[in-house]
């Protein structure tokens, strides 16, 4: 039992989606499809591709980007350290290294919001240099295929893998092998329902043949999510509203939200809300925001805006209402200023605390 390489890549050849970056060997665009398809389905990220490629088509245009400017165009997307890294590895390859890629797997992985996976996806796709990619889709592929038990989020299982993706790699046609291999995990061999009977490779699997489909790959117990609890402040002072910038090094760092109170549990939380009860004109019904590993529990609040000539707190910005829009938030923010269409109008669901 094994891997047939050519097995794979004819399915490939046949079942493979048009994908733009899959017509280039252009470094930076390869780059730029790794870094949006990270903790991204291809659905969801081909248009963002294709809007940070028409803003931004080469290395250079992307390095002269400011931080507010792309992580605008990233919004929606979550994961947010993704764009600030591809910013300043911009920078670096701008910088320093003149405009180029480096063009080998060790000197790419050099450069801030690299790793190994998309080190080798550059390297292999834009250099066809030999050397595998292991992605969730390989991870399941191979797992299967060999019947592998070691949990893939284990450091014995990453160095499993990585030593069986390379003893598979077709080493005389890496870009296409790589491709293929990533594929064939996204169409054919699925986390739920994969098409077994159809297969390709059913043939040489040993979780076909043993029955453990369901079991592959296995993962270790996931911690229990952390829960907090939000209560975002609206201020309208006629068509302005207040915002910061969180610096923090948190979640959604570098993006703009309303002035936010944060709270150890939901009855300190409730309390709060509570004691806002005179100056609050609406409160929102509570929002559950689910993260990789935090449950946030959040209201929104329209608070009477307070006539003070005092100067704002430092990193608080009155902004006009009407260019929210040009400032980058969460998906959490976002959402809901979709849902209530004008901060200036309440949503119907009124329900004041």
């Amino acid at each position: 039992m094994g891997l047939n390489q050519q097995d794979l890549i004819s399915w490939y050849l046949i079942n493979k989606r048009d994908l733009p970056w899959r017509k280039t060997k252009n470094p930076y665009k390869i780059w730029m499809s790794e870094i949006i398809l990270q903790q991204t389905r291809v659905q969801q990220g081909l248009p963002y591709y294709q809007k940070f490629i028409s803003t931004y088509p080469t290395i250079q245009s992307l390095a002269l980007a400011n931080e507010d400017e792309v992580l605008n165009l990233w919004q929606g997307l979550g994961y947010y350290s993704r764009a600030r890294n591809m910013l300043k590895t911009a920078n670096v390859i701008n910088e320093e290294y003149k405009g180029s890629f480096p063009t080998s797997y060790n000197d790419l992985l050099k450069l801030k919001g690299i790793g190994e996976y998309t080190a080798a996806a550059i390297a292999s796709f834009s250099f066809n240099e030999p050397v595998a990619v292991v992605d969730g889709n390989v991870y399941r592929v191979l797992s299967r295929l060999f019947d592998i038990e070691t949990p893939i989020d284990s450091g014995e299982g990453k160095k499993a893998f990585r030593f069986l993706a390379d003893e598979v790699l077709d080493k005389v046609n890496p870009a296409t092998f790589n491709q293929a291999i990533m594929e064939f995990g996204a169409l054919q061999c699925t986390p739920k329902k994969p098409y077994c009977n159809n297969c390709a490779l059913n043939g040489a699997c040993l979780s076909r043949e043993n029955g453990t489909i369901s079991q592959r790959p296995v993962k270790k117990k996931k911690n229990a999510a952390k829960e907090r609890f939000f209560v975002y402040k609206i201020f309208l002072d006629e068509n302005k509203t207040l915002i910061q910038k969180r610096e923090e090094k948190d979640i959604w760092q570098g993006l703009y939200e309303f002035p936010l109170e944060e709270f150890g549990d939901a009855k300190k939380q409730m309390e709060y809300i509570q004691s806002c009860k005179g100056k609050t004109l609406y409160c929102s019904s509570e929002i559950t925001h689910i993260l990789s590993h935090q449950r946030i529990k959040t209201f929104f609040i329209y608070l009477k805006s307070e006539k003070k000539k005092d100067p704002l707190k430092q990193g608080v910005l009155s902004v006009s209402i009407n260019e929210l829009y040009r400032y980058p938030v969460s998906v959490l923010t976002e959402n809901f200023l979709k849902k209530t269409k004008s901060l200036t109008f309440f949503p119907f669901d009124q329900n004041v605390t």
